[in-house]
């Protein structure tokens, strides 16, 4: 049987009850819930968790008898956490990446995959930091750097920026560059390797780290903490395309099922645009 995520047993899971909870995002008692509720399990890219809070809070005003279990985490994680088979209903990705595997390994419906909204790739640091970095281009003055992962979306766009910048050397998969290689080409400043994009800017934020390259979205909320030292260009990142599909869910019923597709109508609707782009969120994908 799939294994049943609870937020007991999955860090960065954000249990939003639709049908009666209130704006703080909190876990509602589970014997509160009506009968006729039903559940979707929604993993999300950990840079979209405020956005889709506030939209899930928007979409329970219209859909009260429904219920979303957020997993926030990178989407690295996430996908592996899908094929290993933990029970999931809509997949809401960072990169195209993960989609395309996800796709590949015959997971998801077929023609509810869409591209939801663009980011980019951001240099930060705090605002009391005094770091002579200015972008990329320039990360060897760091005296250390928080850097996601390969396997993490934004630690993959920042490996491709510093290939096209001439950083690191050139190679089919950025993706499987070790932090250790991209700490050696930058002089051997120190770095260290985050799970997600969250927790690299949470290394910012609290001084562990000189600076850190986070998504533009991540910085809403943290203007009188830190600096943008770099918006970089999609020139040296690519298109930072978020996309969202229905995973195939064997556990699901007919109303689990319409349920998800519904969510992902909302998500890709004309009502839900202004609400990323509040977060920074470029909604001009297409």
């Amino acid at each position: 049987m799939k294994k049943k995520i609870t937020a007991l047993f999955l860090a960065g899971m954000l249990m939003l009850n639709l049908a009666a909870c209130g704006g703080s995002g909190q876990k509602e008692n589970s014997t509160e819930k009506n009968a006729d509720t039903t559940e979707i399990q929604v993993f999300i890219a950990a840079s979209l968790n405020t956005v889709m809070t506030e939209l899930a809070e928007i979409y329970k005003e219209t859909h009260p008898d429904v219920t979303i279990t957020y997993n926030a985490d990178s989407s690295g994680k996430l996908l592996t956490q899908i094929e290993e088979g933990y029970e999931c209903d809509v997949f809401f990705s960072a990169a195209q990446k993960q989609m395309d595997e996800l796709e590949a390994d015959g997971l998801v419906e077929e023609g509810t995959r869409a591209n939801v909204v663009n980011n980019q790739v951001t240099v930060v640091s705090r605002k009391d930091s005094g770091t002579q970095v200015t972008g990329l281009a320039d990360l060897n003055k760091a005296s250390s750097i928080a850097l996601a992962g390969g396997s993490v979306p934004v630690g993959k766009y920042t490996r491709q920026a510093l290939v096209n910048l001439g950083v690191l050397k050139e190679t089919e998969d950025v993706s499987l560059i070790p932090t250790q290689d991209v700490s050696d080409a930058l002089g051997g400043v120190e770095i260290s390797e985050q799970e997600n994009v969250s927790k690299v800017l949470t290394a910012v934020v609290e001084g562990s780290c000189e600076v850190g390259t986070t998504y533009y979205s991540d910085t809403y909320g943290y203007e009188d903490e830190i600096d943008i030292l770099e918006t970089v260009s999609y020139d040296l990142t690519g298109n930072v395309i978020y996309p969202i599909a229905q995973v195939k869910n064997q556990e699901a019923d007919d109303a689990q099922k319409a349920a998800a597709k519904e969510f992902i109508d909302f998500i890709t609707s004309d009502e839900a645009k202004p609400v990323f782009e509040k977060y920074y969120f470029d909604t001009n994908v297409n």
